[in-house]
């Protein structure tokens, strides 16, 4: 590491944990609100379907801000093209039921996840990345089983929309691991 960039990581864990708070709030809240409403798809339950990956576009597009100092990875433009693509997605399966929205979702949760992994592995000496490294794999499952939910019996959205619970977890778990990696300068992870 060299000096240029040793200042910037702290920068660089503060902003991001301020993000994943935000990110906490915001998926908690929407479970919240989205989970009551699973059990039917109407107009305003594809509506809040498609507002949780627009989150996840705007939450992409300020973590390249916030991470171009230290060399923002590619990946997250990857995820912003792959969430928008999953709105848009979801905002059409809507109309086809449920099982064409498990499809969409657990198709988004996928690839969202190894996109998750492939950006947190290399942004382990920031800290608090192993929370977002498990978050990814789980997704990856988590998008397995809803495609296979999609065909089954008797598919539901209740597990689809309580994935976004796990995932805050793992937000605030990795916001409070960056605070203390930005306090400490950044020292490479341990755990």
């Amino acid at each position: 590491m060299t000096s240029v960039t040793a200042p910037r990581i702290p920068a660089t864990a503060a902003g991001l944990r301020r993000l994943y708070v935000v990110r906490f709030v915001f998926a908690a809240v929407w479970a919240a609100v989205t989970l009551p409403l699973a059990g039917h798809l109407d107009p305003v339950t594809v509506a809040l379907l498609v507002i949780y990956p627009l989150f996840d576009v705007a939450a992409a597009v300020a973590d390249i801000r916030v991470s171009r100092a230290t060399g923002s990875p590619a990946l997250l433009y990857v995820n912003v093209a792959v969430s928008l693509l999953a709105a848009a997605g979801l905002a059409v399966a809507g109309a086809s039921g449920v099982p064409a929205v498990l499809r969409v979702w657990g198709a988004w949760a996928v690839v969202a996840g190894l996109v998750q992994l492939v950006v947190a592995v290399p942004r382990r000496r920031l800290g608090g990345q192993w929370p977002m490294i498990l978050s990814g794999g789980i997704s990856v499952l988590a998008g397995v089983s809803f495609l296979a939910a999609a065909s089954g019996p008797d598919p539901a959205l209740a597990g689809a929309i309580g994935y976004a619970v796990p995932g805050a977890v793992f937000f605030l778990v990795s916001a409070v691991r960056l605070g203390r990696a930005a306090r400490a300068g950044a020292s490479p992870e341990r755990g």
